[in-house]
């Protein structure tokens, strides 16, 4: 049976069970809208195409489904490639439908023509540095090639973003639909083999460890591993620190969680890696600048290293491991764990993670090194009140990301998306709202006020599809980190970081959501009345423009 190839591209998109799609239309990509009115697809009108990335990202980082965007040609492509960025950097399988003008306009300087011929944009080229399969359909004899190809790197275990760009009349065209019987959509394991000889060496190094630690990555959490490393983290008694990524991989209001490590954290950690640690596992972390703390050489001097990655290329990367593993974490801590029982490893002495901190903070408060002041209690006693507000979890997408990381204390049953990728402002609410479509928990953006203003108008998106969501704005008028940078490294010679904002109860009014404003401690008692659950809701915290953490980013 002949089909439009509009309406196999939606068939398509179907067949990799993908129920939700952001995007905004325009001339060149209507053919595929108009197949889009009669599946069962949700569409999602953004604001701005880079939102329409962002959601896409953010849905697809919330339930481990492909996320999915549609735009039109010339800037309804551009406006992506910085959302696209972040979810090529943070392996985010994302599917992005692009328009382009008819093929017998190519050359000729067609309306927002972007195939590269003629002097016009080449968006292939464009997208080639930021995708992991990028595709102009010029013609529908190569379709099964080409929507195969797209599958398999959405599909696969290591996937990132595909761009398939479609010219208008090719949208047009007819096509077989039996194609689709062509093309495989079954999700590849890409599972490294393990050898027994690694689980045995790696049981060897612990046993003869006498303080091992554990700085568990994200791939901890991609894999699903987070009970098998709890229970060998408790049976032992291992301490255990995560990359900021990785956050929640155990519970960090448990007894051996030492809460992440980075130059942005408290130190804790770091501390106790450098005095305590003989041993030390890193699981699935990439060591990247901000957990090696710029790839510090004493960081890791003298102790045993073991590394386990599901990619070969993360391997010794940064430091010499004694034993290097290439695996998928999941596979990996069930044997280990297995193992560590079936040898009866004896478990570590006890170890009190909690009186190790309160050490540490009492000999930084001593030593004039604690990160935030007392400017900050404020901002510390709402994270606490965070904590005992939704004890059976919540949903949060960071952009701010120092505060969480030393404030919030990311239980097991709470899900933490720190902006990490390329770290772009704007990108917690338009990441969100992505999520909001599918998870259940109430759900929190968090941003300062710069990055606000990159994407407040998605705010509306939340509205026109009653999405619930919680934004929590962090106002001290200024580029905080530049600020601090400048304040630091420069003089004070203080240079377009500081900005006037709108007055805030006055924009949610108009935005038709509540709004609360939090300037102290005791202002906290305003939340209480607050839905979190079904509300969208803007809370403003207050911040001093001259008050920053105290931490070298080194640079």
């Amino acid at each position: 049976m002949k089909i439009a190839v509009s309406e196999l591209i939606v068939r398509f998109l179907e067949r990799l069970g993908i129920d939700t799609i952001f995007g905004m239309p325009g001339a060149h990509i209507l053919p595929v809208y108009d197949s889009l009115y009669d599946s069962n697809i949700k569409s999602v009108l953004v604001k701005h195409e880079q939102g329409a990335a962002f959601m896409a990202g953010g849905y697809a980082r919330a339930t481990g489904k492909i996320g999915a965007c549609i735009t039109t040609a010339g800037p309804g492509a551009t406006n992506l490639v910085t959302g696209v960025a972040n979810a090529f950097a943070d392996r985010q399988p994302i599917l992005i439908i692009t328009g382009e003008t008819s093929t017998q306009f190519f050359g000729k300087g067609g309306l927002q023509e972007s195939s590269g011929e003629g002097g016009s944009i080449d968006q292939v080229a464009l997208f080639a540095g930021i995708t992991r399969y990028h595709k102009l359909i010029e013609r529908t004899d190569y379709l099964p090639t080409v929507l195969n190809q797209a599958a398999k790197h959405l599909l696969s275990k290591t996937p990132g973003p595909v761009v398939l760009s479609i010219p208008y009349n090719v949208q047009k065209e007819m096509a077989d639909a039996s194609i689709l019987e062509r093309i495989s959509f079954t999700r590849m394991s890409g599972e490294c083999v393990l050898a027994e000889q690694y689980i045995d060496k790696s049981v060897e190094l612990i046993r003869a460890a006498k303080r091992p630690l554990i700085v568990a990555g994200y791939g901890c959490i991609r894999s699903g591993a987070q009970e098998h490393l709890r229970r060998i983290s408790e049976r032992l008694n291992i301490p255990v620190t995560s990359s900021l990524k990785a956050k929640g991989a155990v519970d960090e209001r448990s007894a051996l969680s030492l809460g992440s490590l980075g130059v942005t954290s408290g130190g804790y950690a770091m501390r106790y890696l450098e005095q305590e640690a003989d041993l030390v596992l890193v699981l699935g972390a990439g060591f990247n600048e901000r957990t090696s703390y710029v790839w510090d050489p004493h960081l890791l001097a003298g102790k045993k290293l073991i590394q386990v990655d599901n990619s070969a290329q993360q391997l010794e990367k940064v430091f010499h491991a004694d034993l290097a593993v290439h695996a998928d974490l999941g596979i990996y801590l069930q044997a280990l764990d297995s193992a560590i029982q079936a040898q009866q490893v004896a478990a570590k002495g006890p170890v009190d993670i909690a009186a190790f901190i309160a050490d540490a903070q009492a000999r930084s408060a001593a030593a004039g090194e604690t990160i935030f002041n007392r400017q900050f209690d404020h901002v510390r006693a709402f994270y606490a009140w965070l904590e005992q507000r939704f004890p059976d979890g919540l949903v949060m997408f960071d952009d701010n990301i120092v505060f969480a990381q030393n404030f919030y204390r990311v239980s097991a049953r709470d899900r933490f998306y720190p902006n990490t990728g390329i770290s772009s402002l704007g990108h917690a609410i338009p990441a969100a709202i992505g999520a909001g479509c599918e998870v259940d928990l109430p759900l929190f953006a968090m941003l300062g006020d710069g990055g606000f203003q990159m994407c407040a108008m998605e705010i509306m998106t939340a509205v026109n599809y009653a999405i619930p969501l919680n934004i929590v704005l962090f106002n001290n008028n200024t580029m905080g980190l530049i600020r601090k940078n400048q304040h630091h490294l420069y003089q004070d010679r203080f240079i377009d970081c500081d900005f006037t904002n709108p007055d805030y109860a006055l924009l949610a009014q108009s935005f038709g959501i509540k709004h609360c404003r939090v300037e102290n401690a005791q202002d906290l008692a305003k939340l209480d009345a607050i839905d979190f659950r079904h509300g969208i809701n803007l809370i403003e915290i207050k911040l001093d423009q001259d008050a920053y953490p105290n931490y070298s980013s080194r640079r």
